[in-house]
């Protein structure tokens, strides 16, 4: 049963010595239900937040948050361009806790508003990016979890080998995960400072701009593909968009094949999700995934999935590409087609098709090899050419428009 805000508000004033309560009302941003939470506004103005777990998952994942809150120093948030909560006191109830913590003004919106326009999609993509940017030395100082690339590597076979004994997964979808964690080109990336369990909800925002980011329960050093899984499944029309002011503001630190990582961790959420009603024996949960899962064989059989290794030449520098790319004859170059970011609209007609260009689908094969391409992306500088930018925006508008998820 919920806790009342009066008796949560009264809690606050354990929690906080000297505070005096104006105001309090529920609070449900980011609880999910896990939380019995209240906004409140005291008597010098401020505004707080004070939530107590229903659950232990819940309270652990509170200890969690308040372990990395406290590990992100003034020093490490004045890097970043938005608020995050700030600790401010905690006082027992009931076996557990509440914590209290600063409220980040800002509204949620979903994955494809996110990415709706160029605006609000740069900001998203500078947001994540400056997370990723941020020294990592204080993750160690806090005790927080360290992961290198083959580690990183090691959890995803772990996982998958999981999903494929519970006998639900798909022979189509373990042959590509595997393929995935075959190729060792893809695991070739320098960890950072990761959110860990970064989604859309976790953004908060102010018109075009990212005014805060809350839920920092998994931060971590570890695979920034992980906090970019959400945004390659996105609808938006400038979700690419996101992606390049990702890139540029990580100035070549970022590998190139950070997409298709990002690609391989949002198709693992499903996994995680059936193994959830496996282990919590909830038929009804393994249907749902199961059911999501087929939906994704779909997707990558009739060719509108991206690729998650594709074959690459050489590793080039990006002072190479660089030298490259100002090499390269601007004029007639050649159109690209299947180089666009995997949205979860898996169903386009037939109508469509043609528009594109596209001949129609060819038989359902099992085993035939999925040729895909994501070879445009990377951390190479885009030229600054007005009729090579003119082609890049109509090449990226057509790849867009002939894929799905």
């Amino acid at each position: 049963m919920a806790r009342p805000p009066l008796t949560l508000a009264a809690l606050a004033t354990a929690a906080v010595p000297g505070l005096e309560v104006r105001a309090v009302r529920a609070h449900t941003r980011k609880s999910h239900g896990a939380f019995d939470a209240v906004l409140l506004r005291t008597t010098d103005d401020r505004m707080l937040v004070l939530r107590v777990p229903r659950s232990q998952s819940a309270e652990s994942e509170q200890s969690a948050d308040l372990v990395a809150l406290r590990a992100l120093t003034p020093g490490i948030r004045s890097r970043l361009p938005f608020e995050i909560p700030e600790f401010v006191g905690q006082a027992p109830i009931d076996g557990t806790r509440a914590v209290v913590t600063t409220f980040v003004p800002g509204a949620v919106r979903s994955a494809d508003e996110l990415t709706e326009h160029d605006g609000i999609a740069t900001s998203v993509g500078l947001a994540l990016a400056a997370v990723h940017a941020l020294p990592s030395g204080f993750i160690a100082d806090a005790g927080l979890s360290r992961q290198t690339a083959d580690e990183s590597h090691e959890a995803v076979v772990e996982l998958i080998g999981r999903a494929a004994d519970t006998g639900h997964l798909p022979a189509a979808l373990l042959r590509r995960w595997e393929e995935a964690t075959d190729d060792a080109s893809l695991w070739r990336f320098r960890p950072t400072v990761v959110n860990g369990a970064l989604a859309a909800d976790s953004l908060l925002v102010d018109g075009d701009a990212v005014t805060g980011l809350i839920g920092w329960a998994s931060l971590a050093q570890g695979d920034p593909a992980r906090d970019l899984h959400w945004l390659l499944t996105s609808r938006g029309a400038a979700a690419e968009r996101a992606l390049d002011a990702y890139f540029g503001a990580r100035a070549g630190e970022a590998d190139g094949h950070l997409p298709q990582r990002a690609l391989l961790y949002g198709e693992l959420e499903l996994a995680k999700w059936l193994l959830h009603g496996v282990e919590a024996r909830d038929e009804e949960i393994i249907a749902d995934a199961v059911g999501l899962l087929d939906g994704l064989v779909e997707s990558v059989h009739d060719h509108s999935s991206e690729p998650l290794s594709p074959e690459t030449g050489p590793i080039l520098t990006v002072g190479d590409v660089e030298r490259m790319l100002d090499e390269t004859p601007r004029e007639n170059l050649p159109r690209e087609a299947g180089a666009s970011l995997l949205t979860d609209s898996y169903d386009f007609s037939d109508l469509e098709r043609r528009e594109a260009g596209e001949r129609d689908t060819a038989p359902f094969d099992a085993t035939a090899p999925i040729p895909l391409d994501l070879s445009d992306w990377g951390d190479a500088a885009q030229s600054d050419d007005a009729a090579a930018g003119a082609d890049a925006a109509t090449d990226a508008q057509a790849r867009r428009n002939a894929a799905s998820s």
